[in-house]
């Protein structure tokens, strides 16, 4: 399948909360993609670092959204120590719809804007925030919005999170 895309508006309410805090960003539509490798064709059309998402759960009932650059490796057994996190597993779809309000495949940072109990804890991977653009889905599979990192930070400061930036190189 060829790589089709074209601009378009945001969507609310990120559209909404990015004009409050003066973040400019582009999102592009897309077929919906599932995973990292479907969207490699169109994800070479758009410049910057390119997210994948780990909706994840430790044994404490901690929850844990990590954003990392596409193709980092991420070891769910060395990550918690680098955390502090205890044993780490992936949430359920039922558990990501009701904390960050998206479904399997739409997993994203800009979720957190849907997690109004603030139950996540962010993880960002250190070599994604050294990219100038972050691309990643706004809630939905069939878009990637691009926004600078510090404004990615600056949208999760603003709902009250402070994300840990991991290396993950040296997990």
């Amino acid at each position: 399948m060829s790589a089709a895309l074209k601009i378009i508006p945001t969507p609310d309410p990120l559209a909404a909360k990015f004009a409050e805090l003066g973040i400019e960003v582009m999102t592009y539509e897309h077929r919906p993609v599932f995973t990292v490798a479907e969207g490699e064709d169109f994800k070479k059309l758009i410049p910057g670092g390119h997210t994948k998402n780990l909706f994840l759960k430790d044994k404490k009932d901690k929850i844990w959204l990590v954003t990392a650059l596409d193709e980092t490796v991420i070891d769910l057994k060395k990550l918690p120590p680098r955390i502090n996190a205890a044993r780490l597993s992936f949430g359920n779809a039922e558990l990501m719809q009701r904390v960050i309000g998206v479904t399997p495949g739409s997993v994203t940072p800009l979720a957190l804007l849907n997690d109004l109990s603030r139950e996540v804890s962010p993880v960002l991977d250190h070599r994604l925030m050294e990219h100038e653009v972050i691309n990643c889905h706004p809630l939905r599979n069939d878009r990637t919005t691009c926004l600078k990192p510090q404004d990615l930070v600056k949208f999760m400061k603003n709902l009250g999170y402070n994300p840990m930036i991991v290396d993950f190189s040296r997990l």
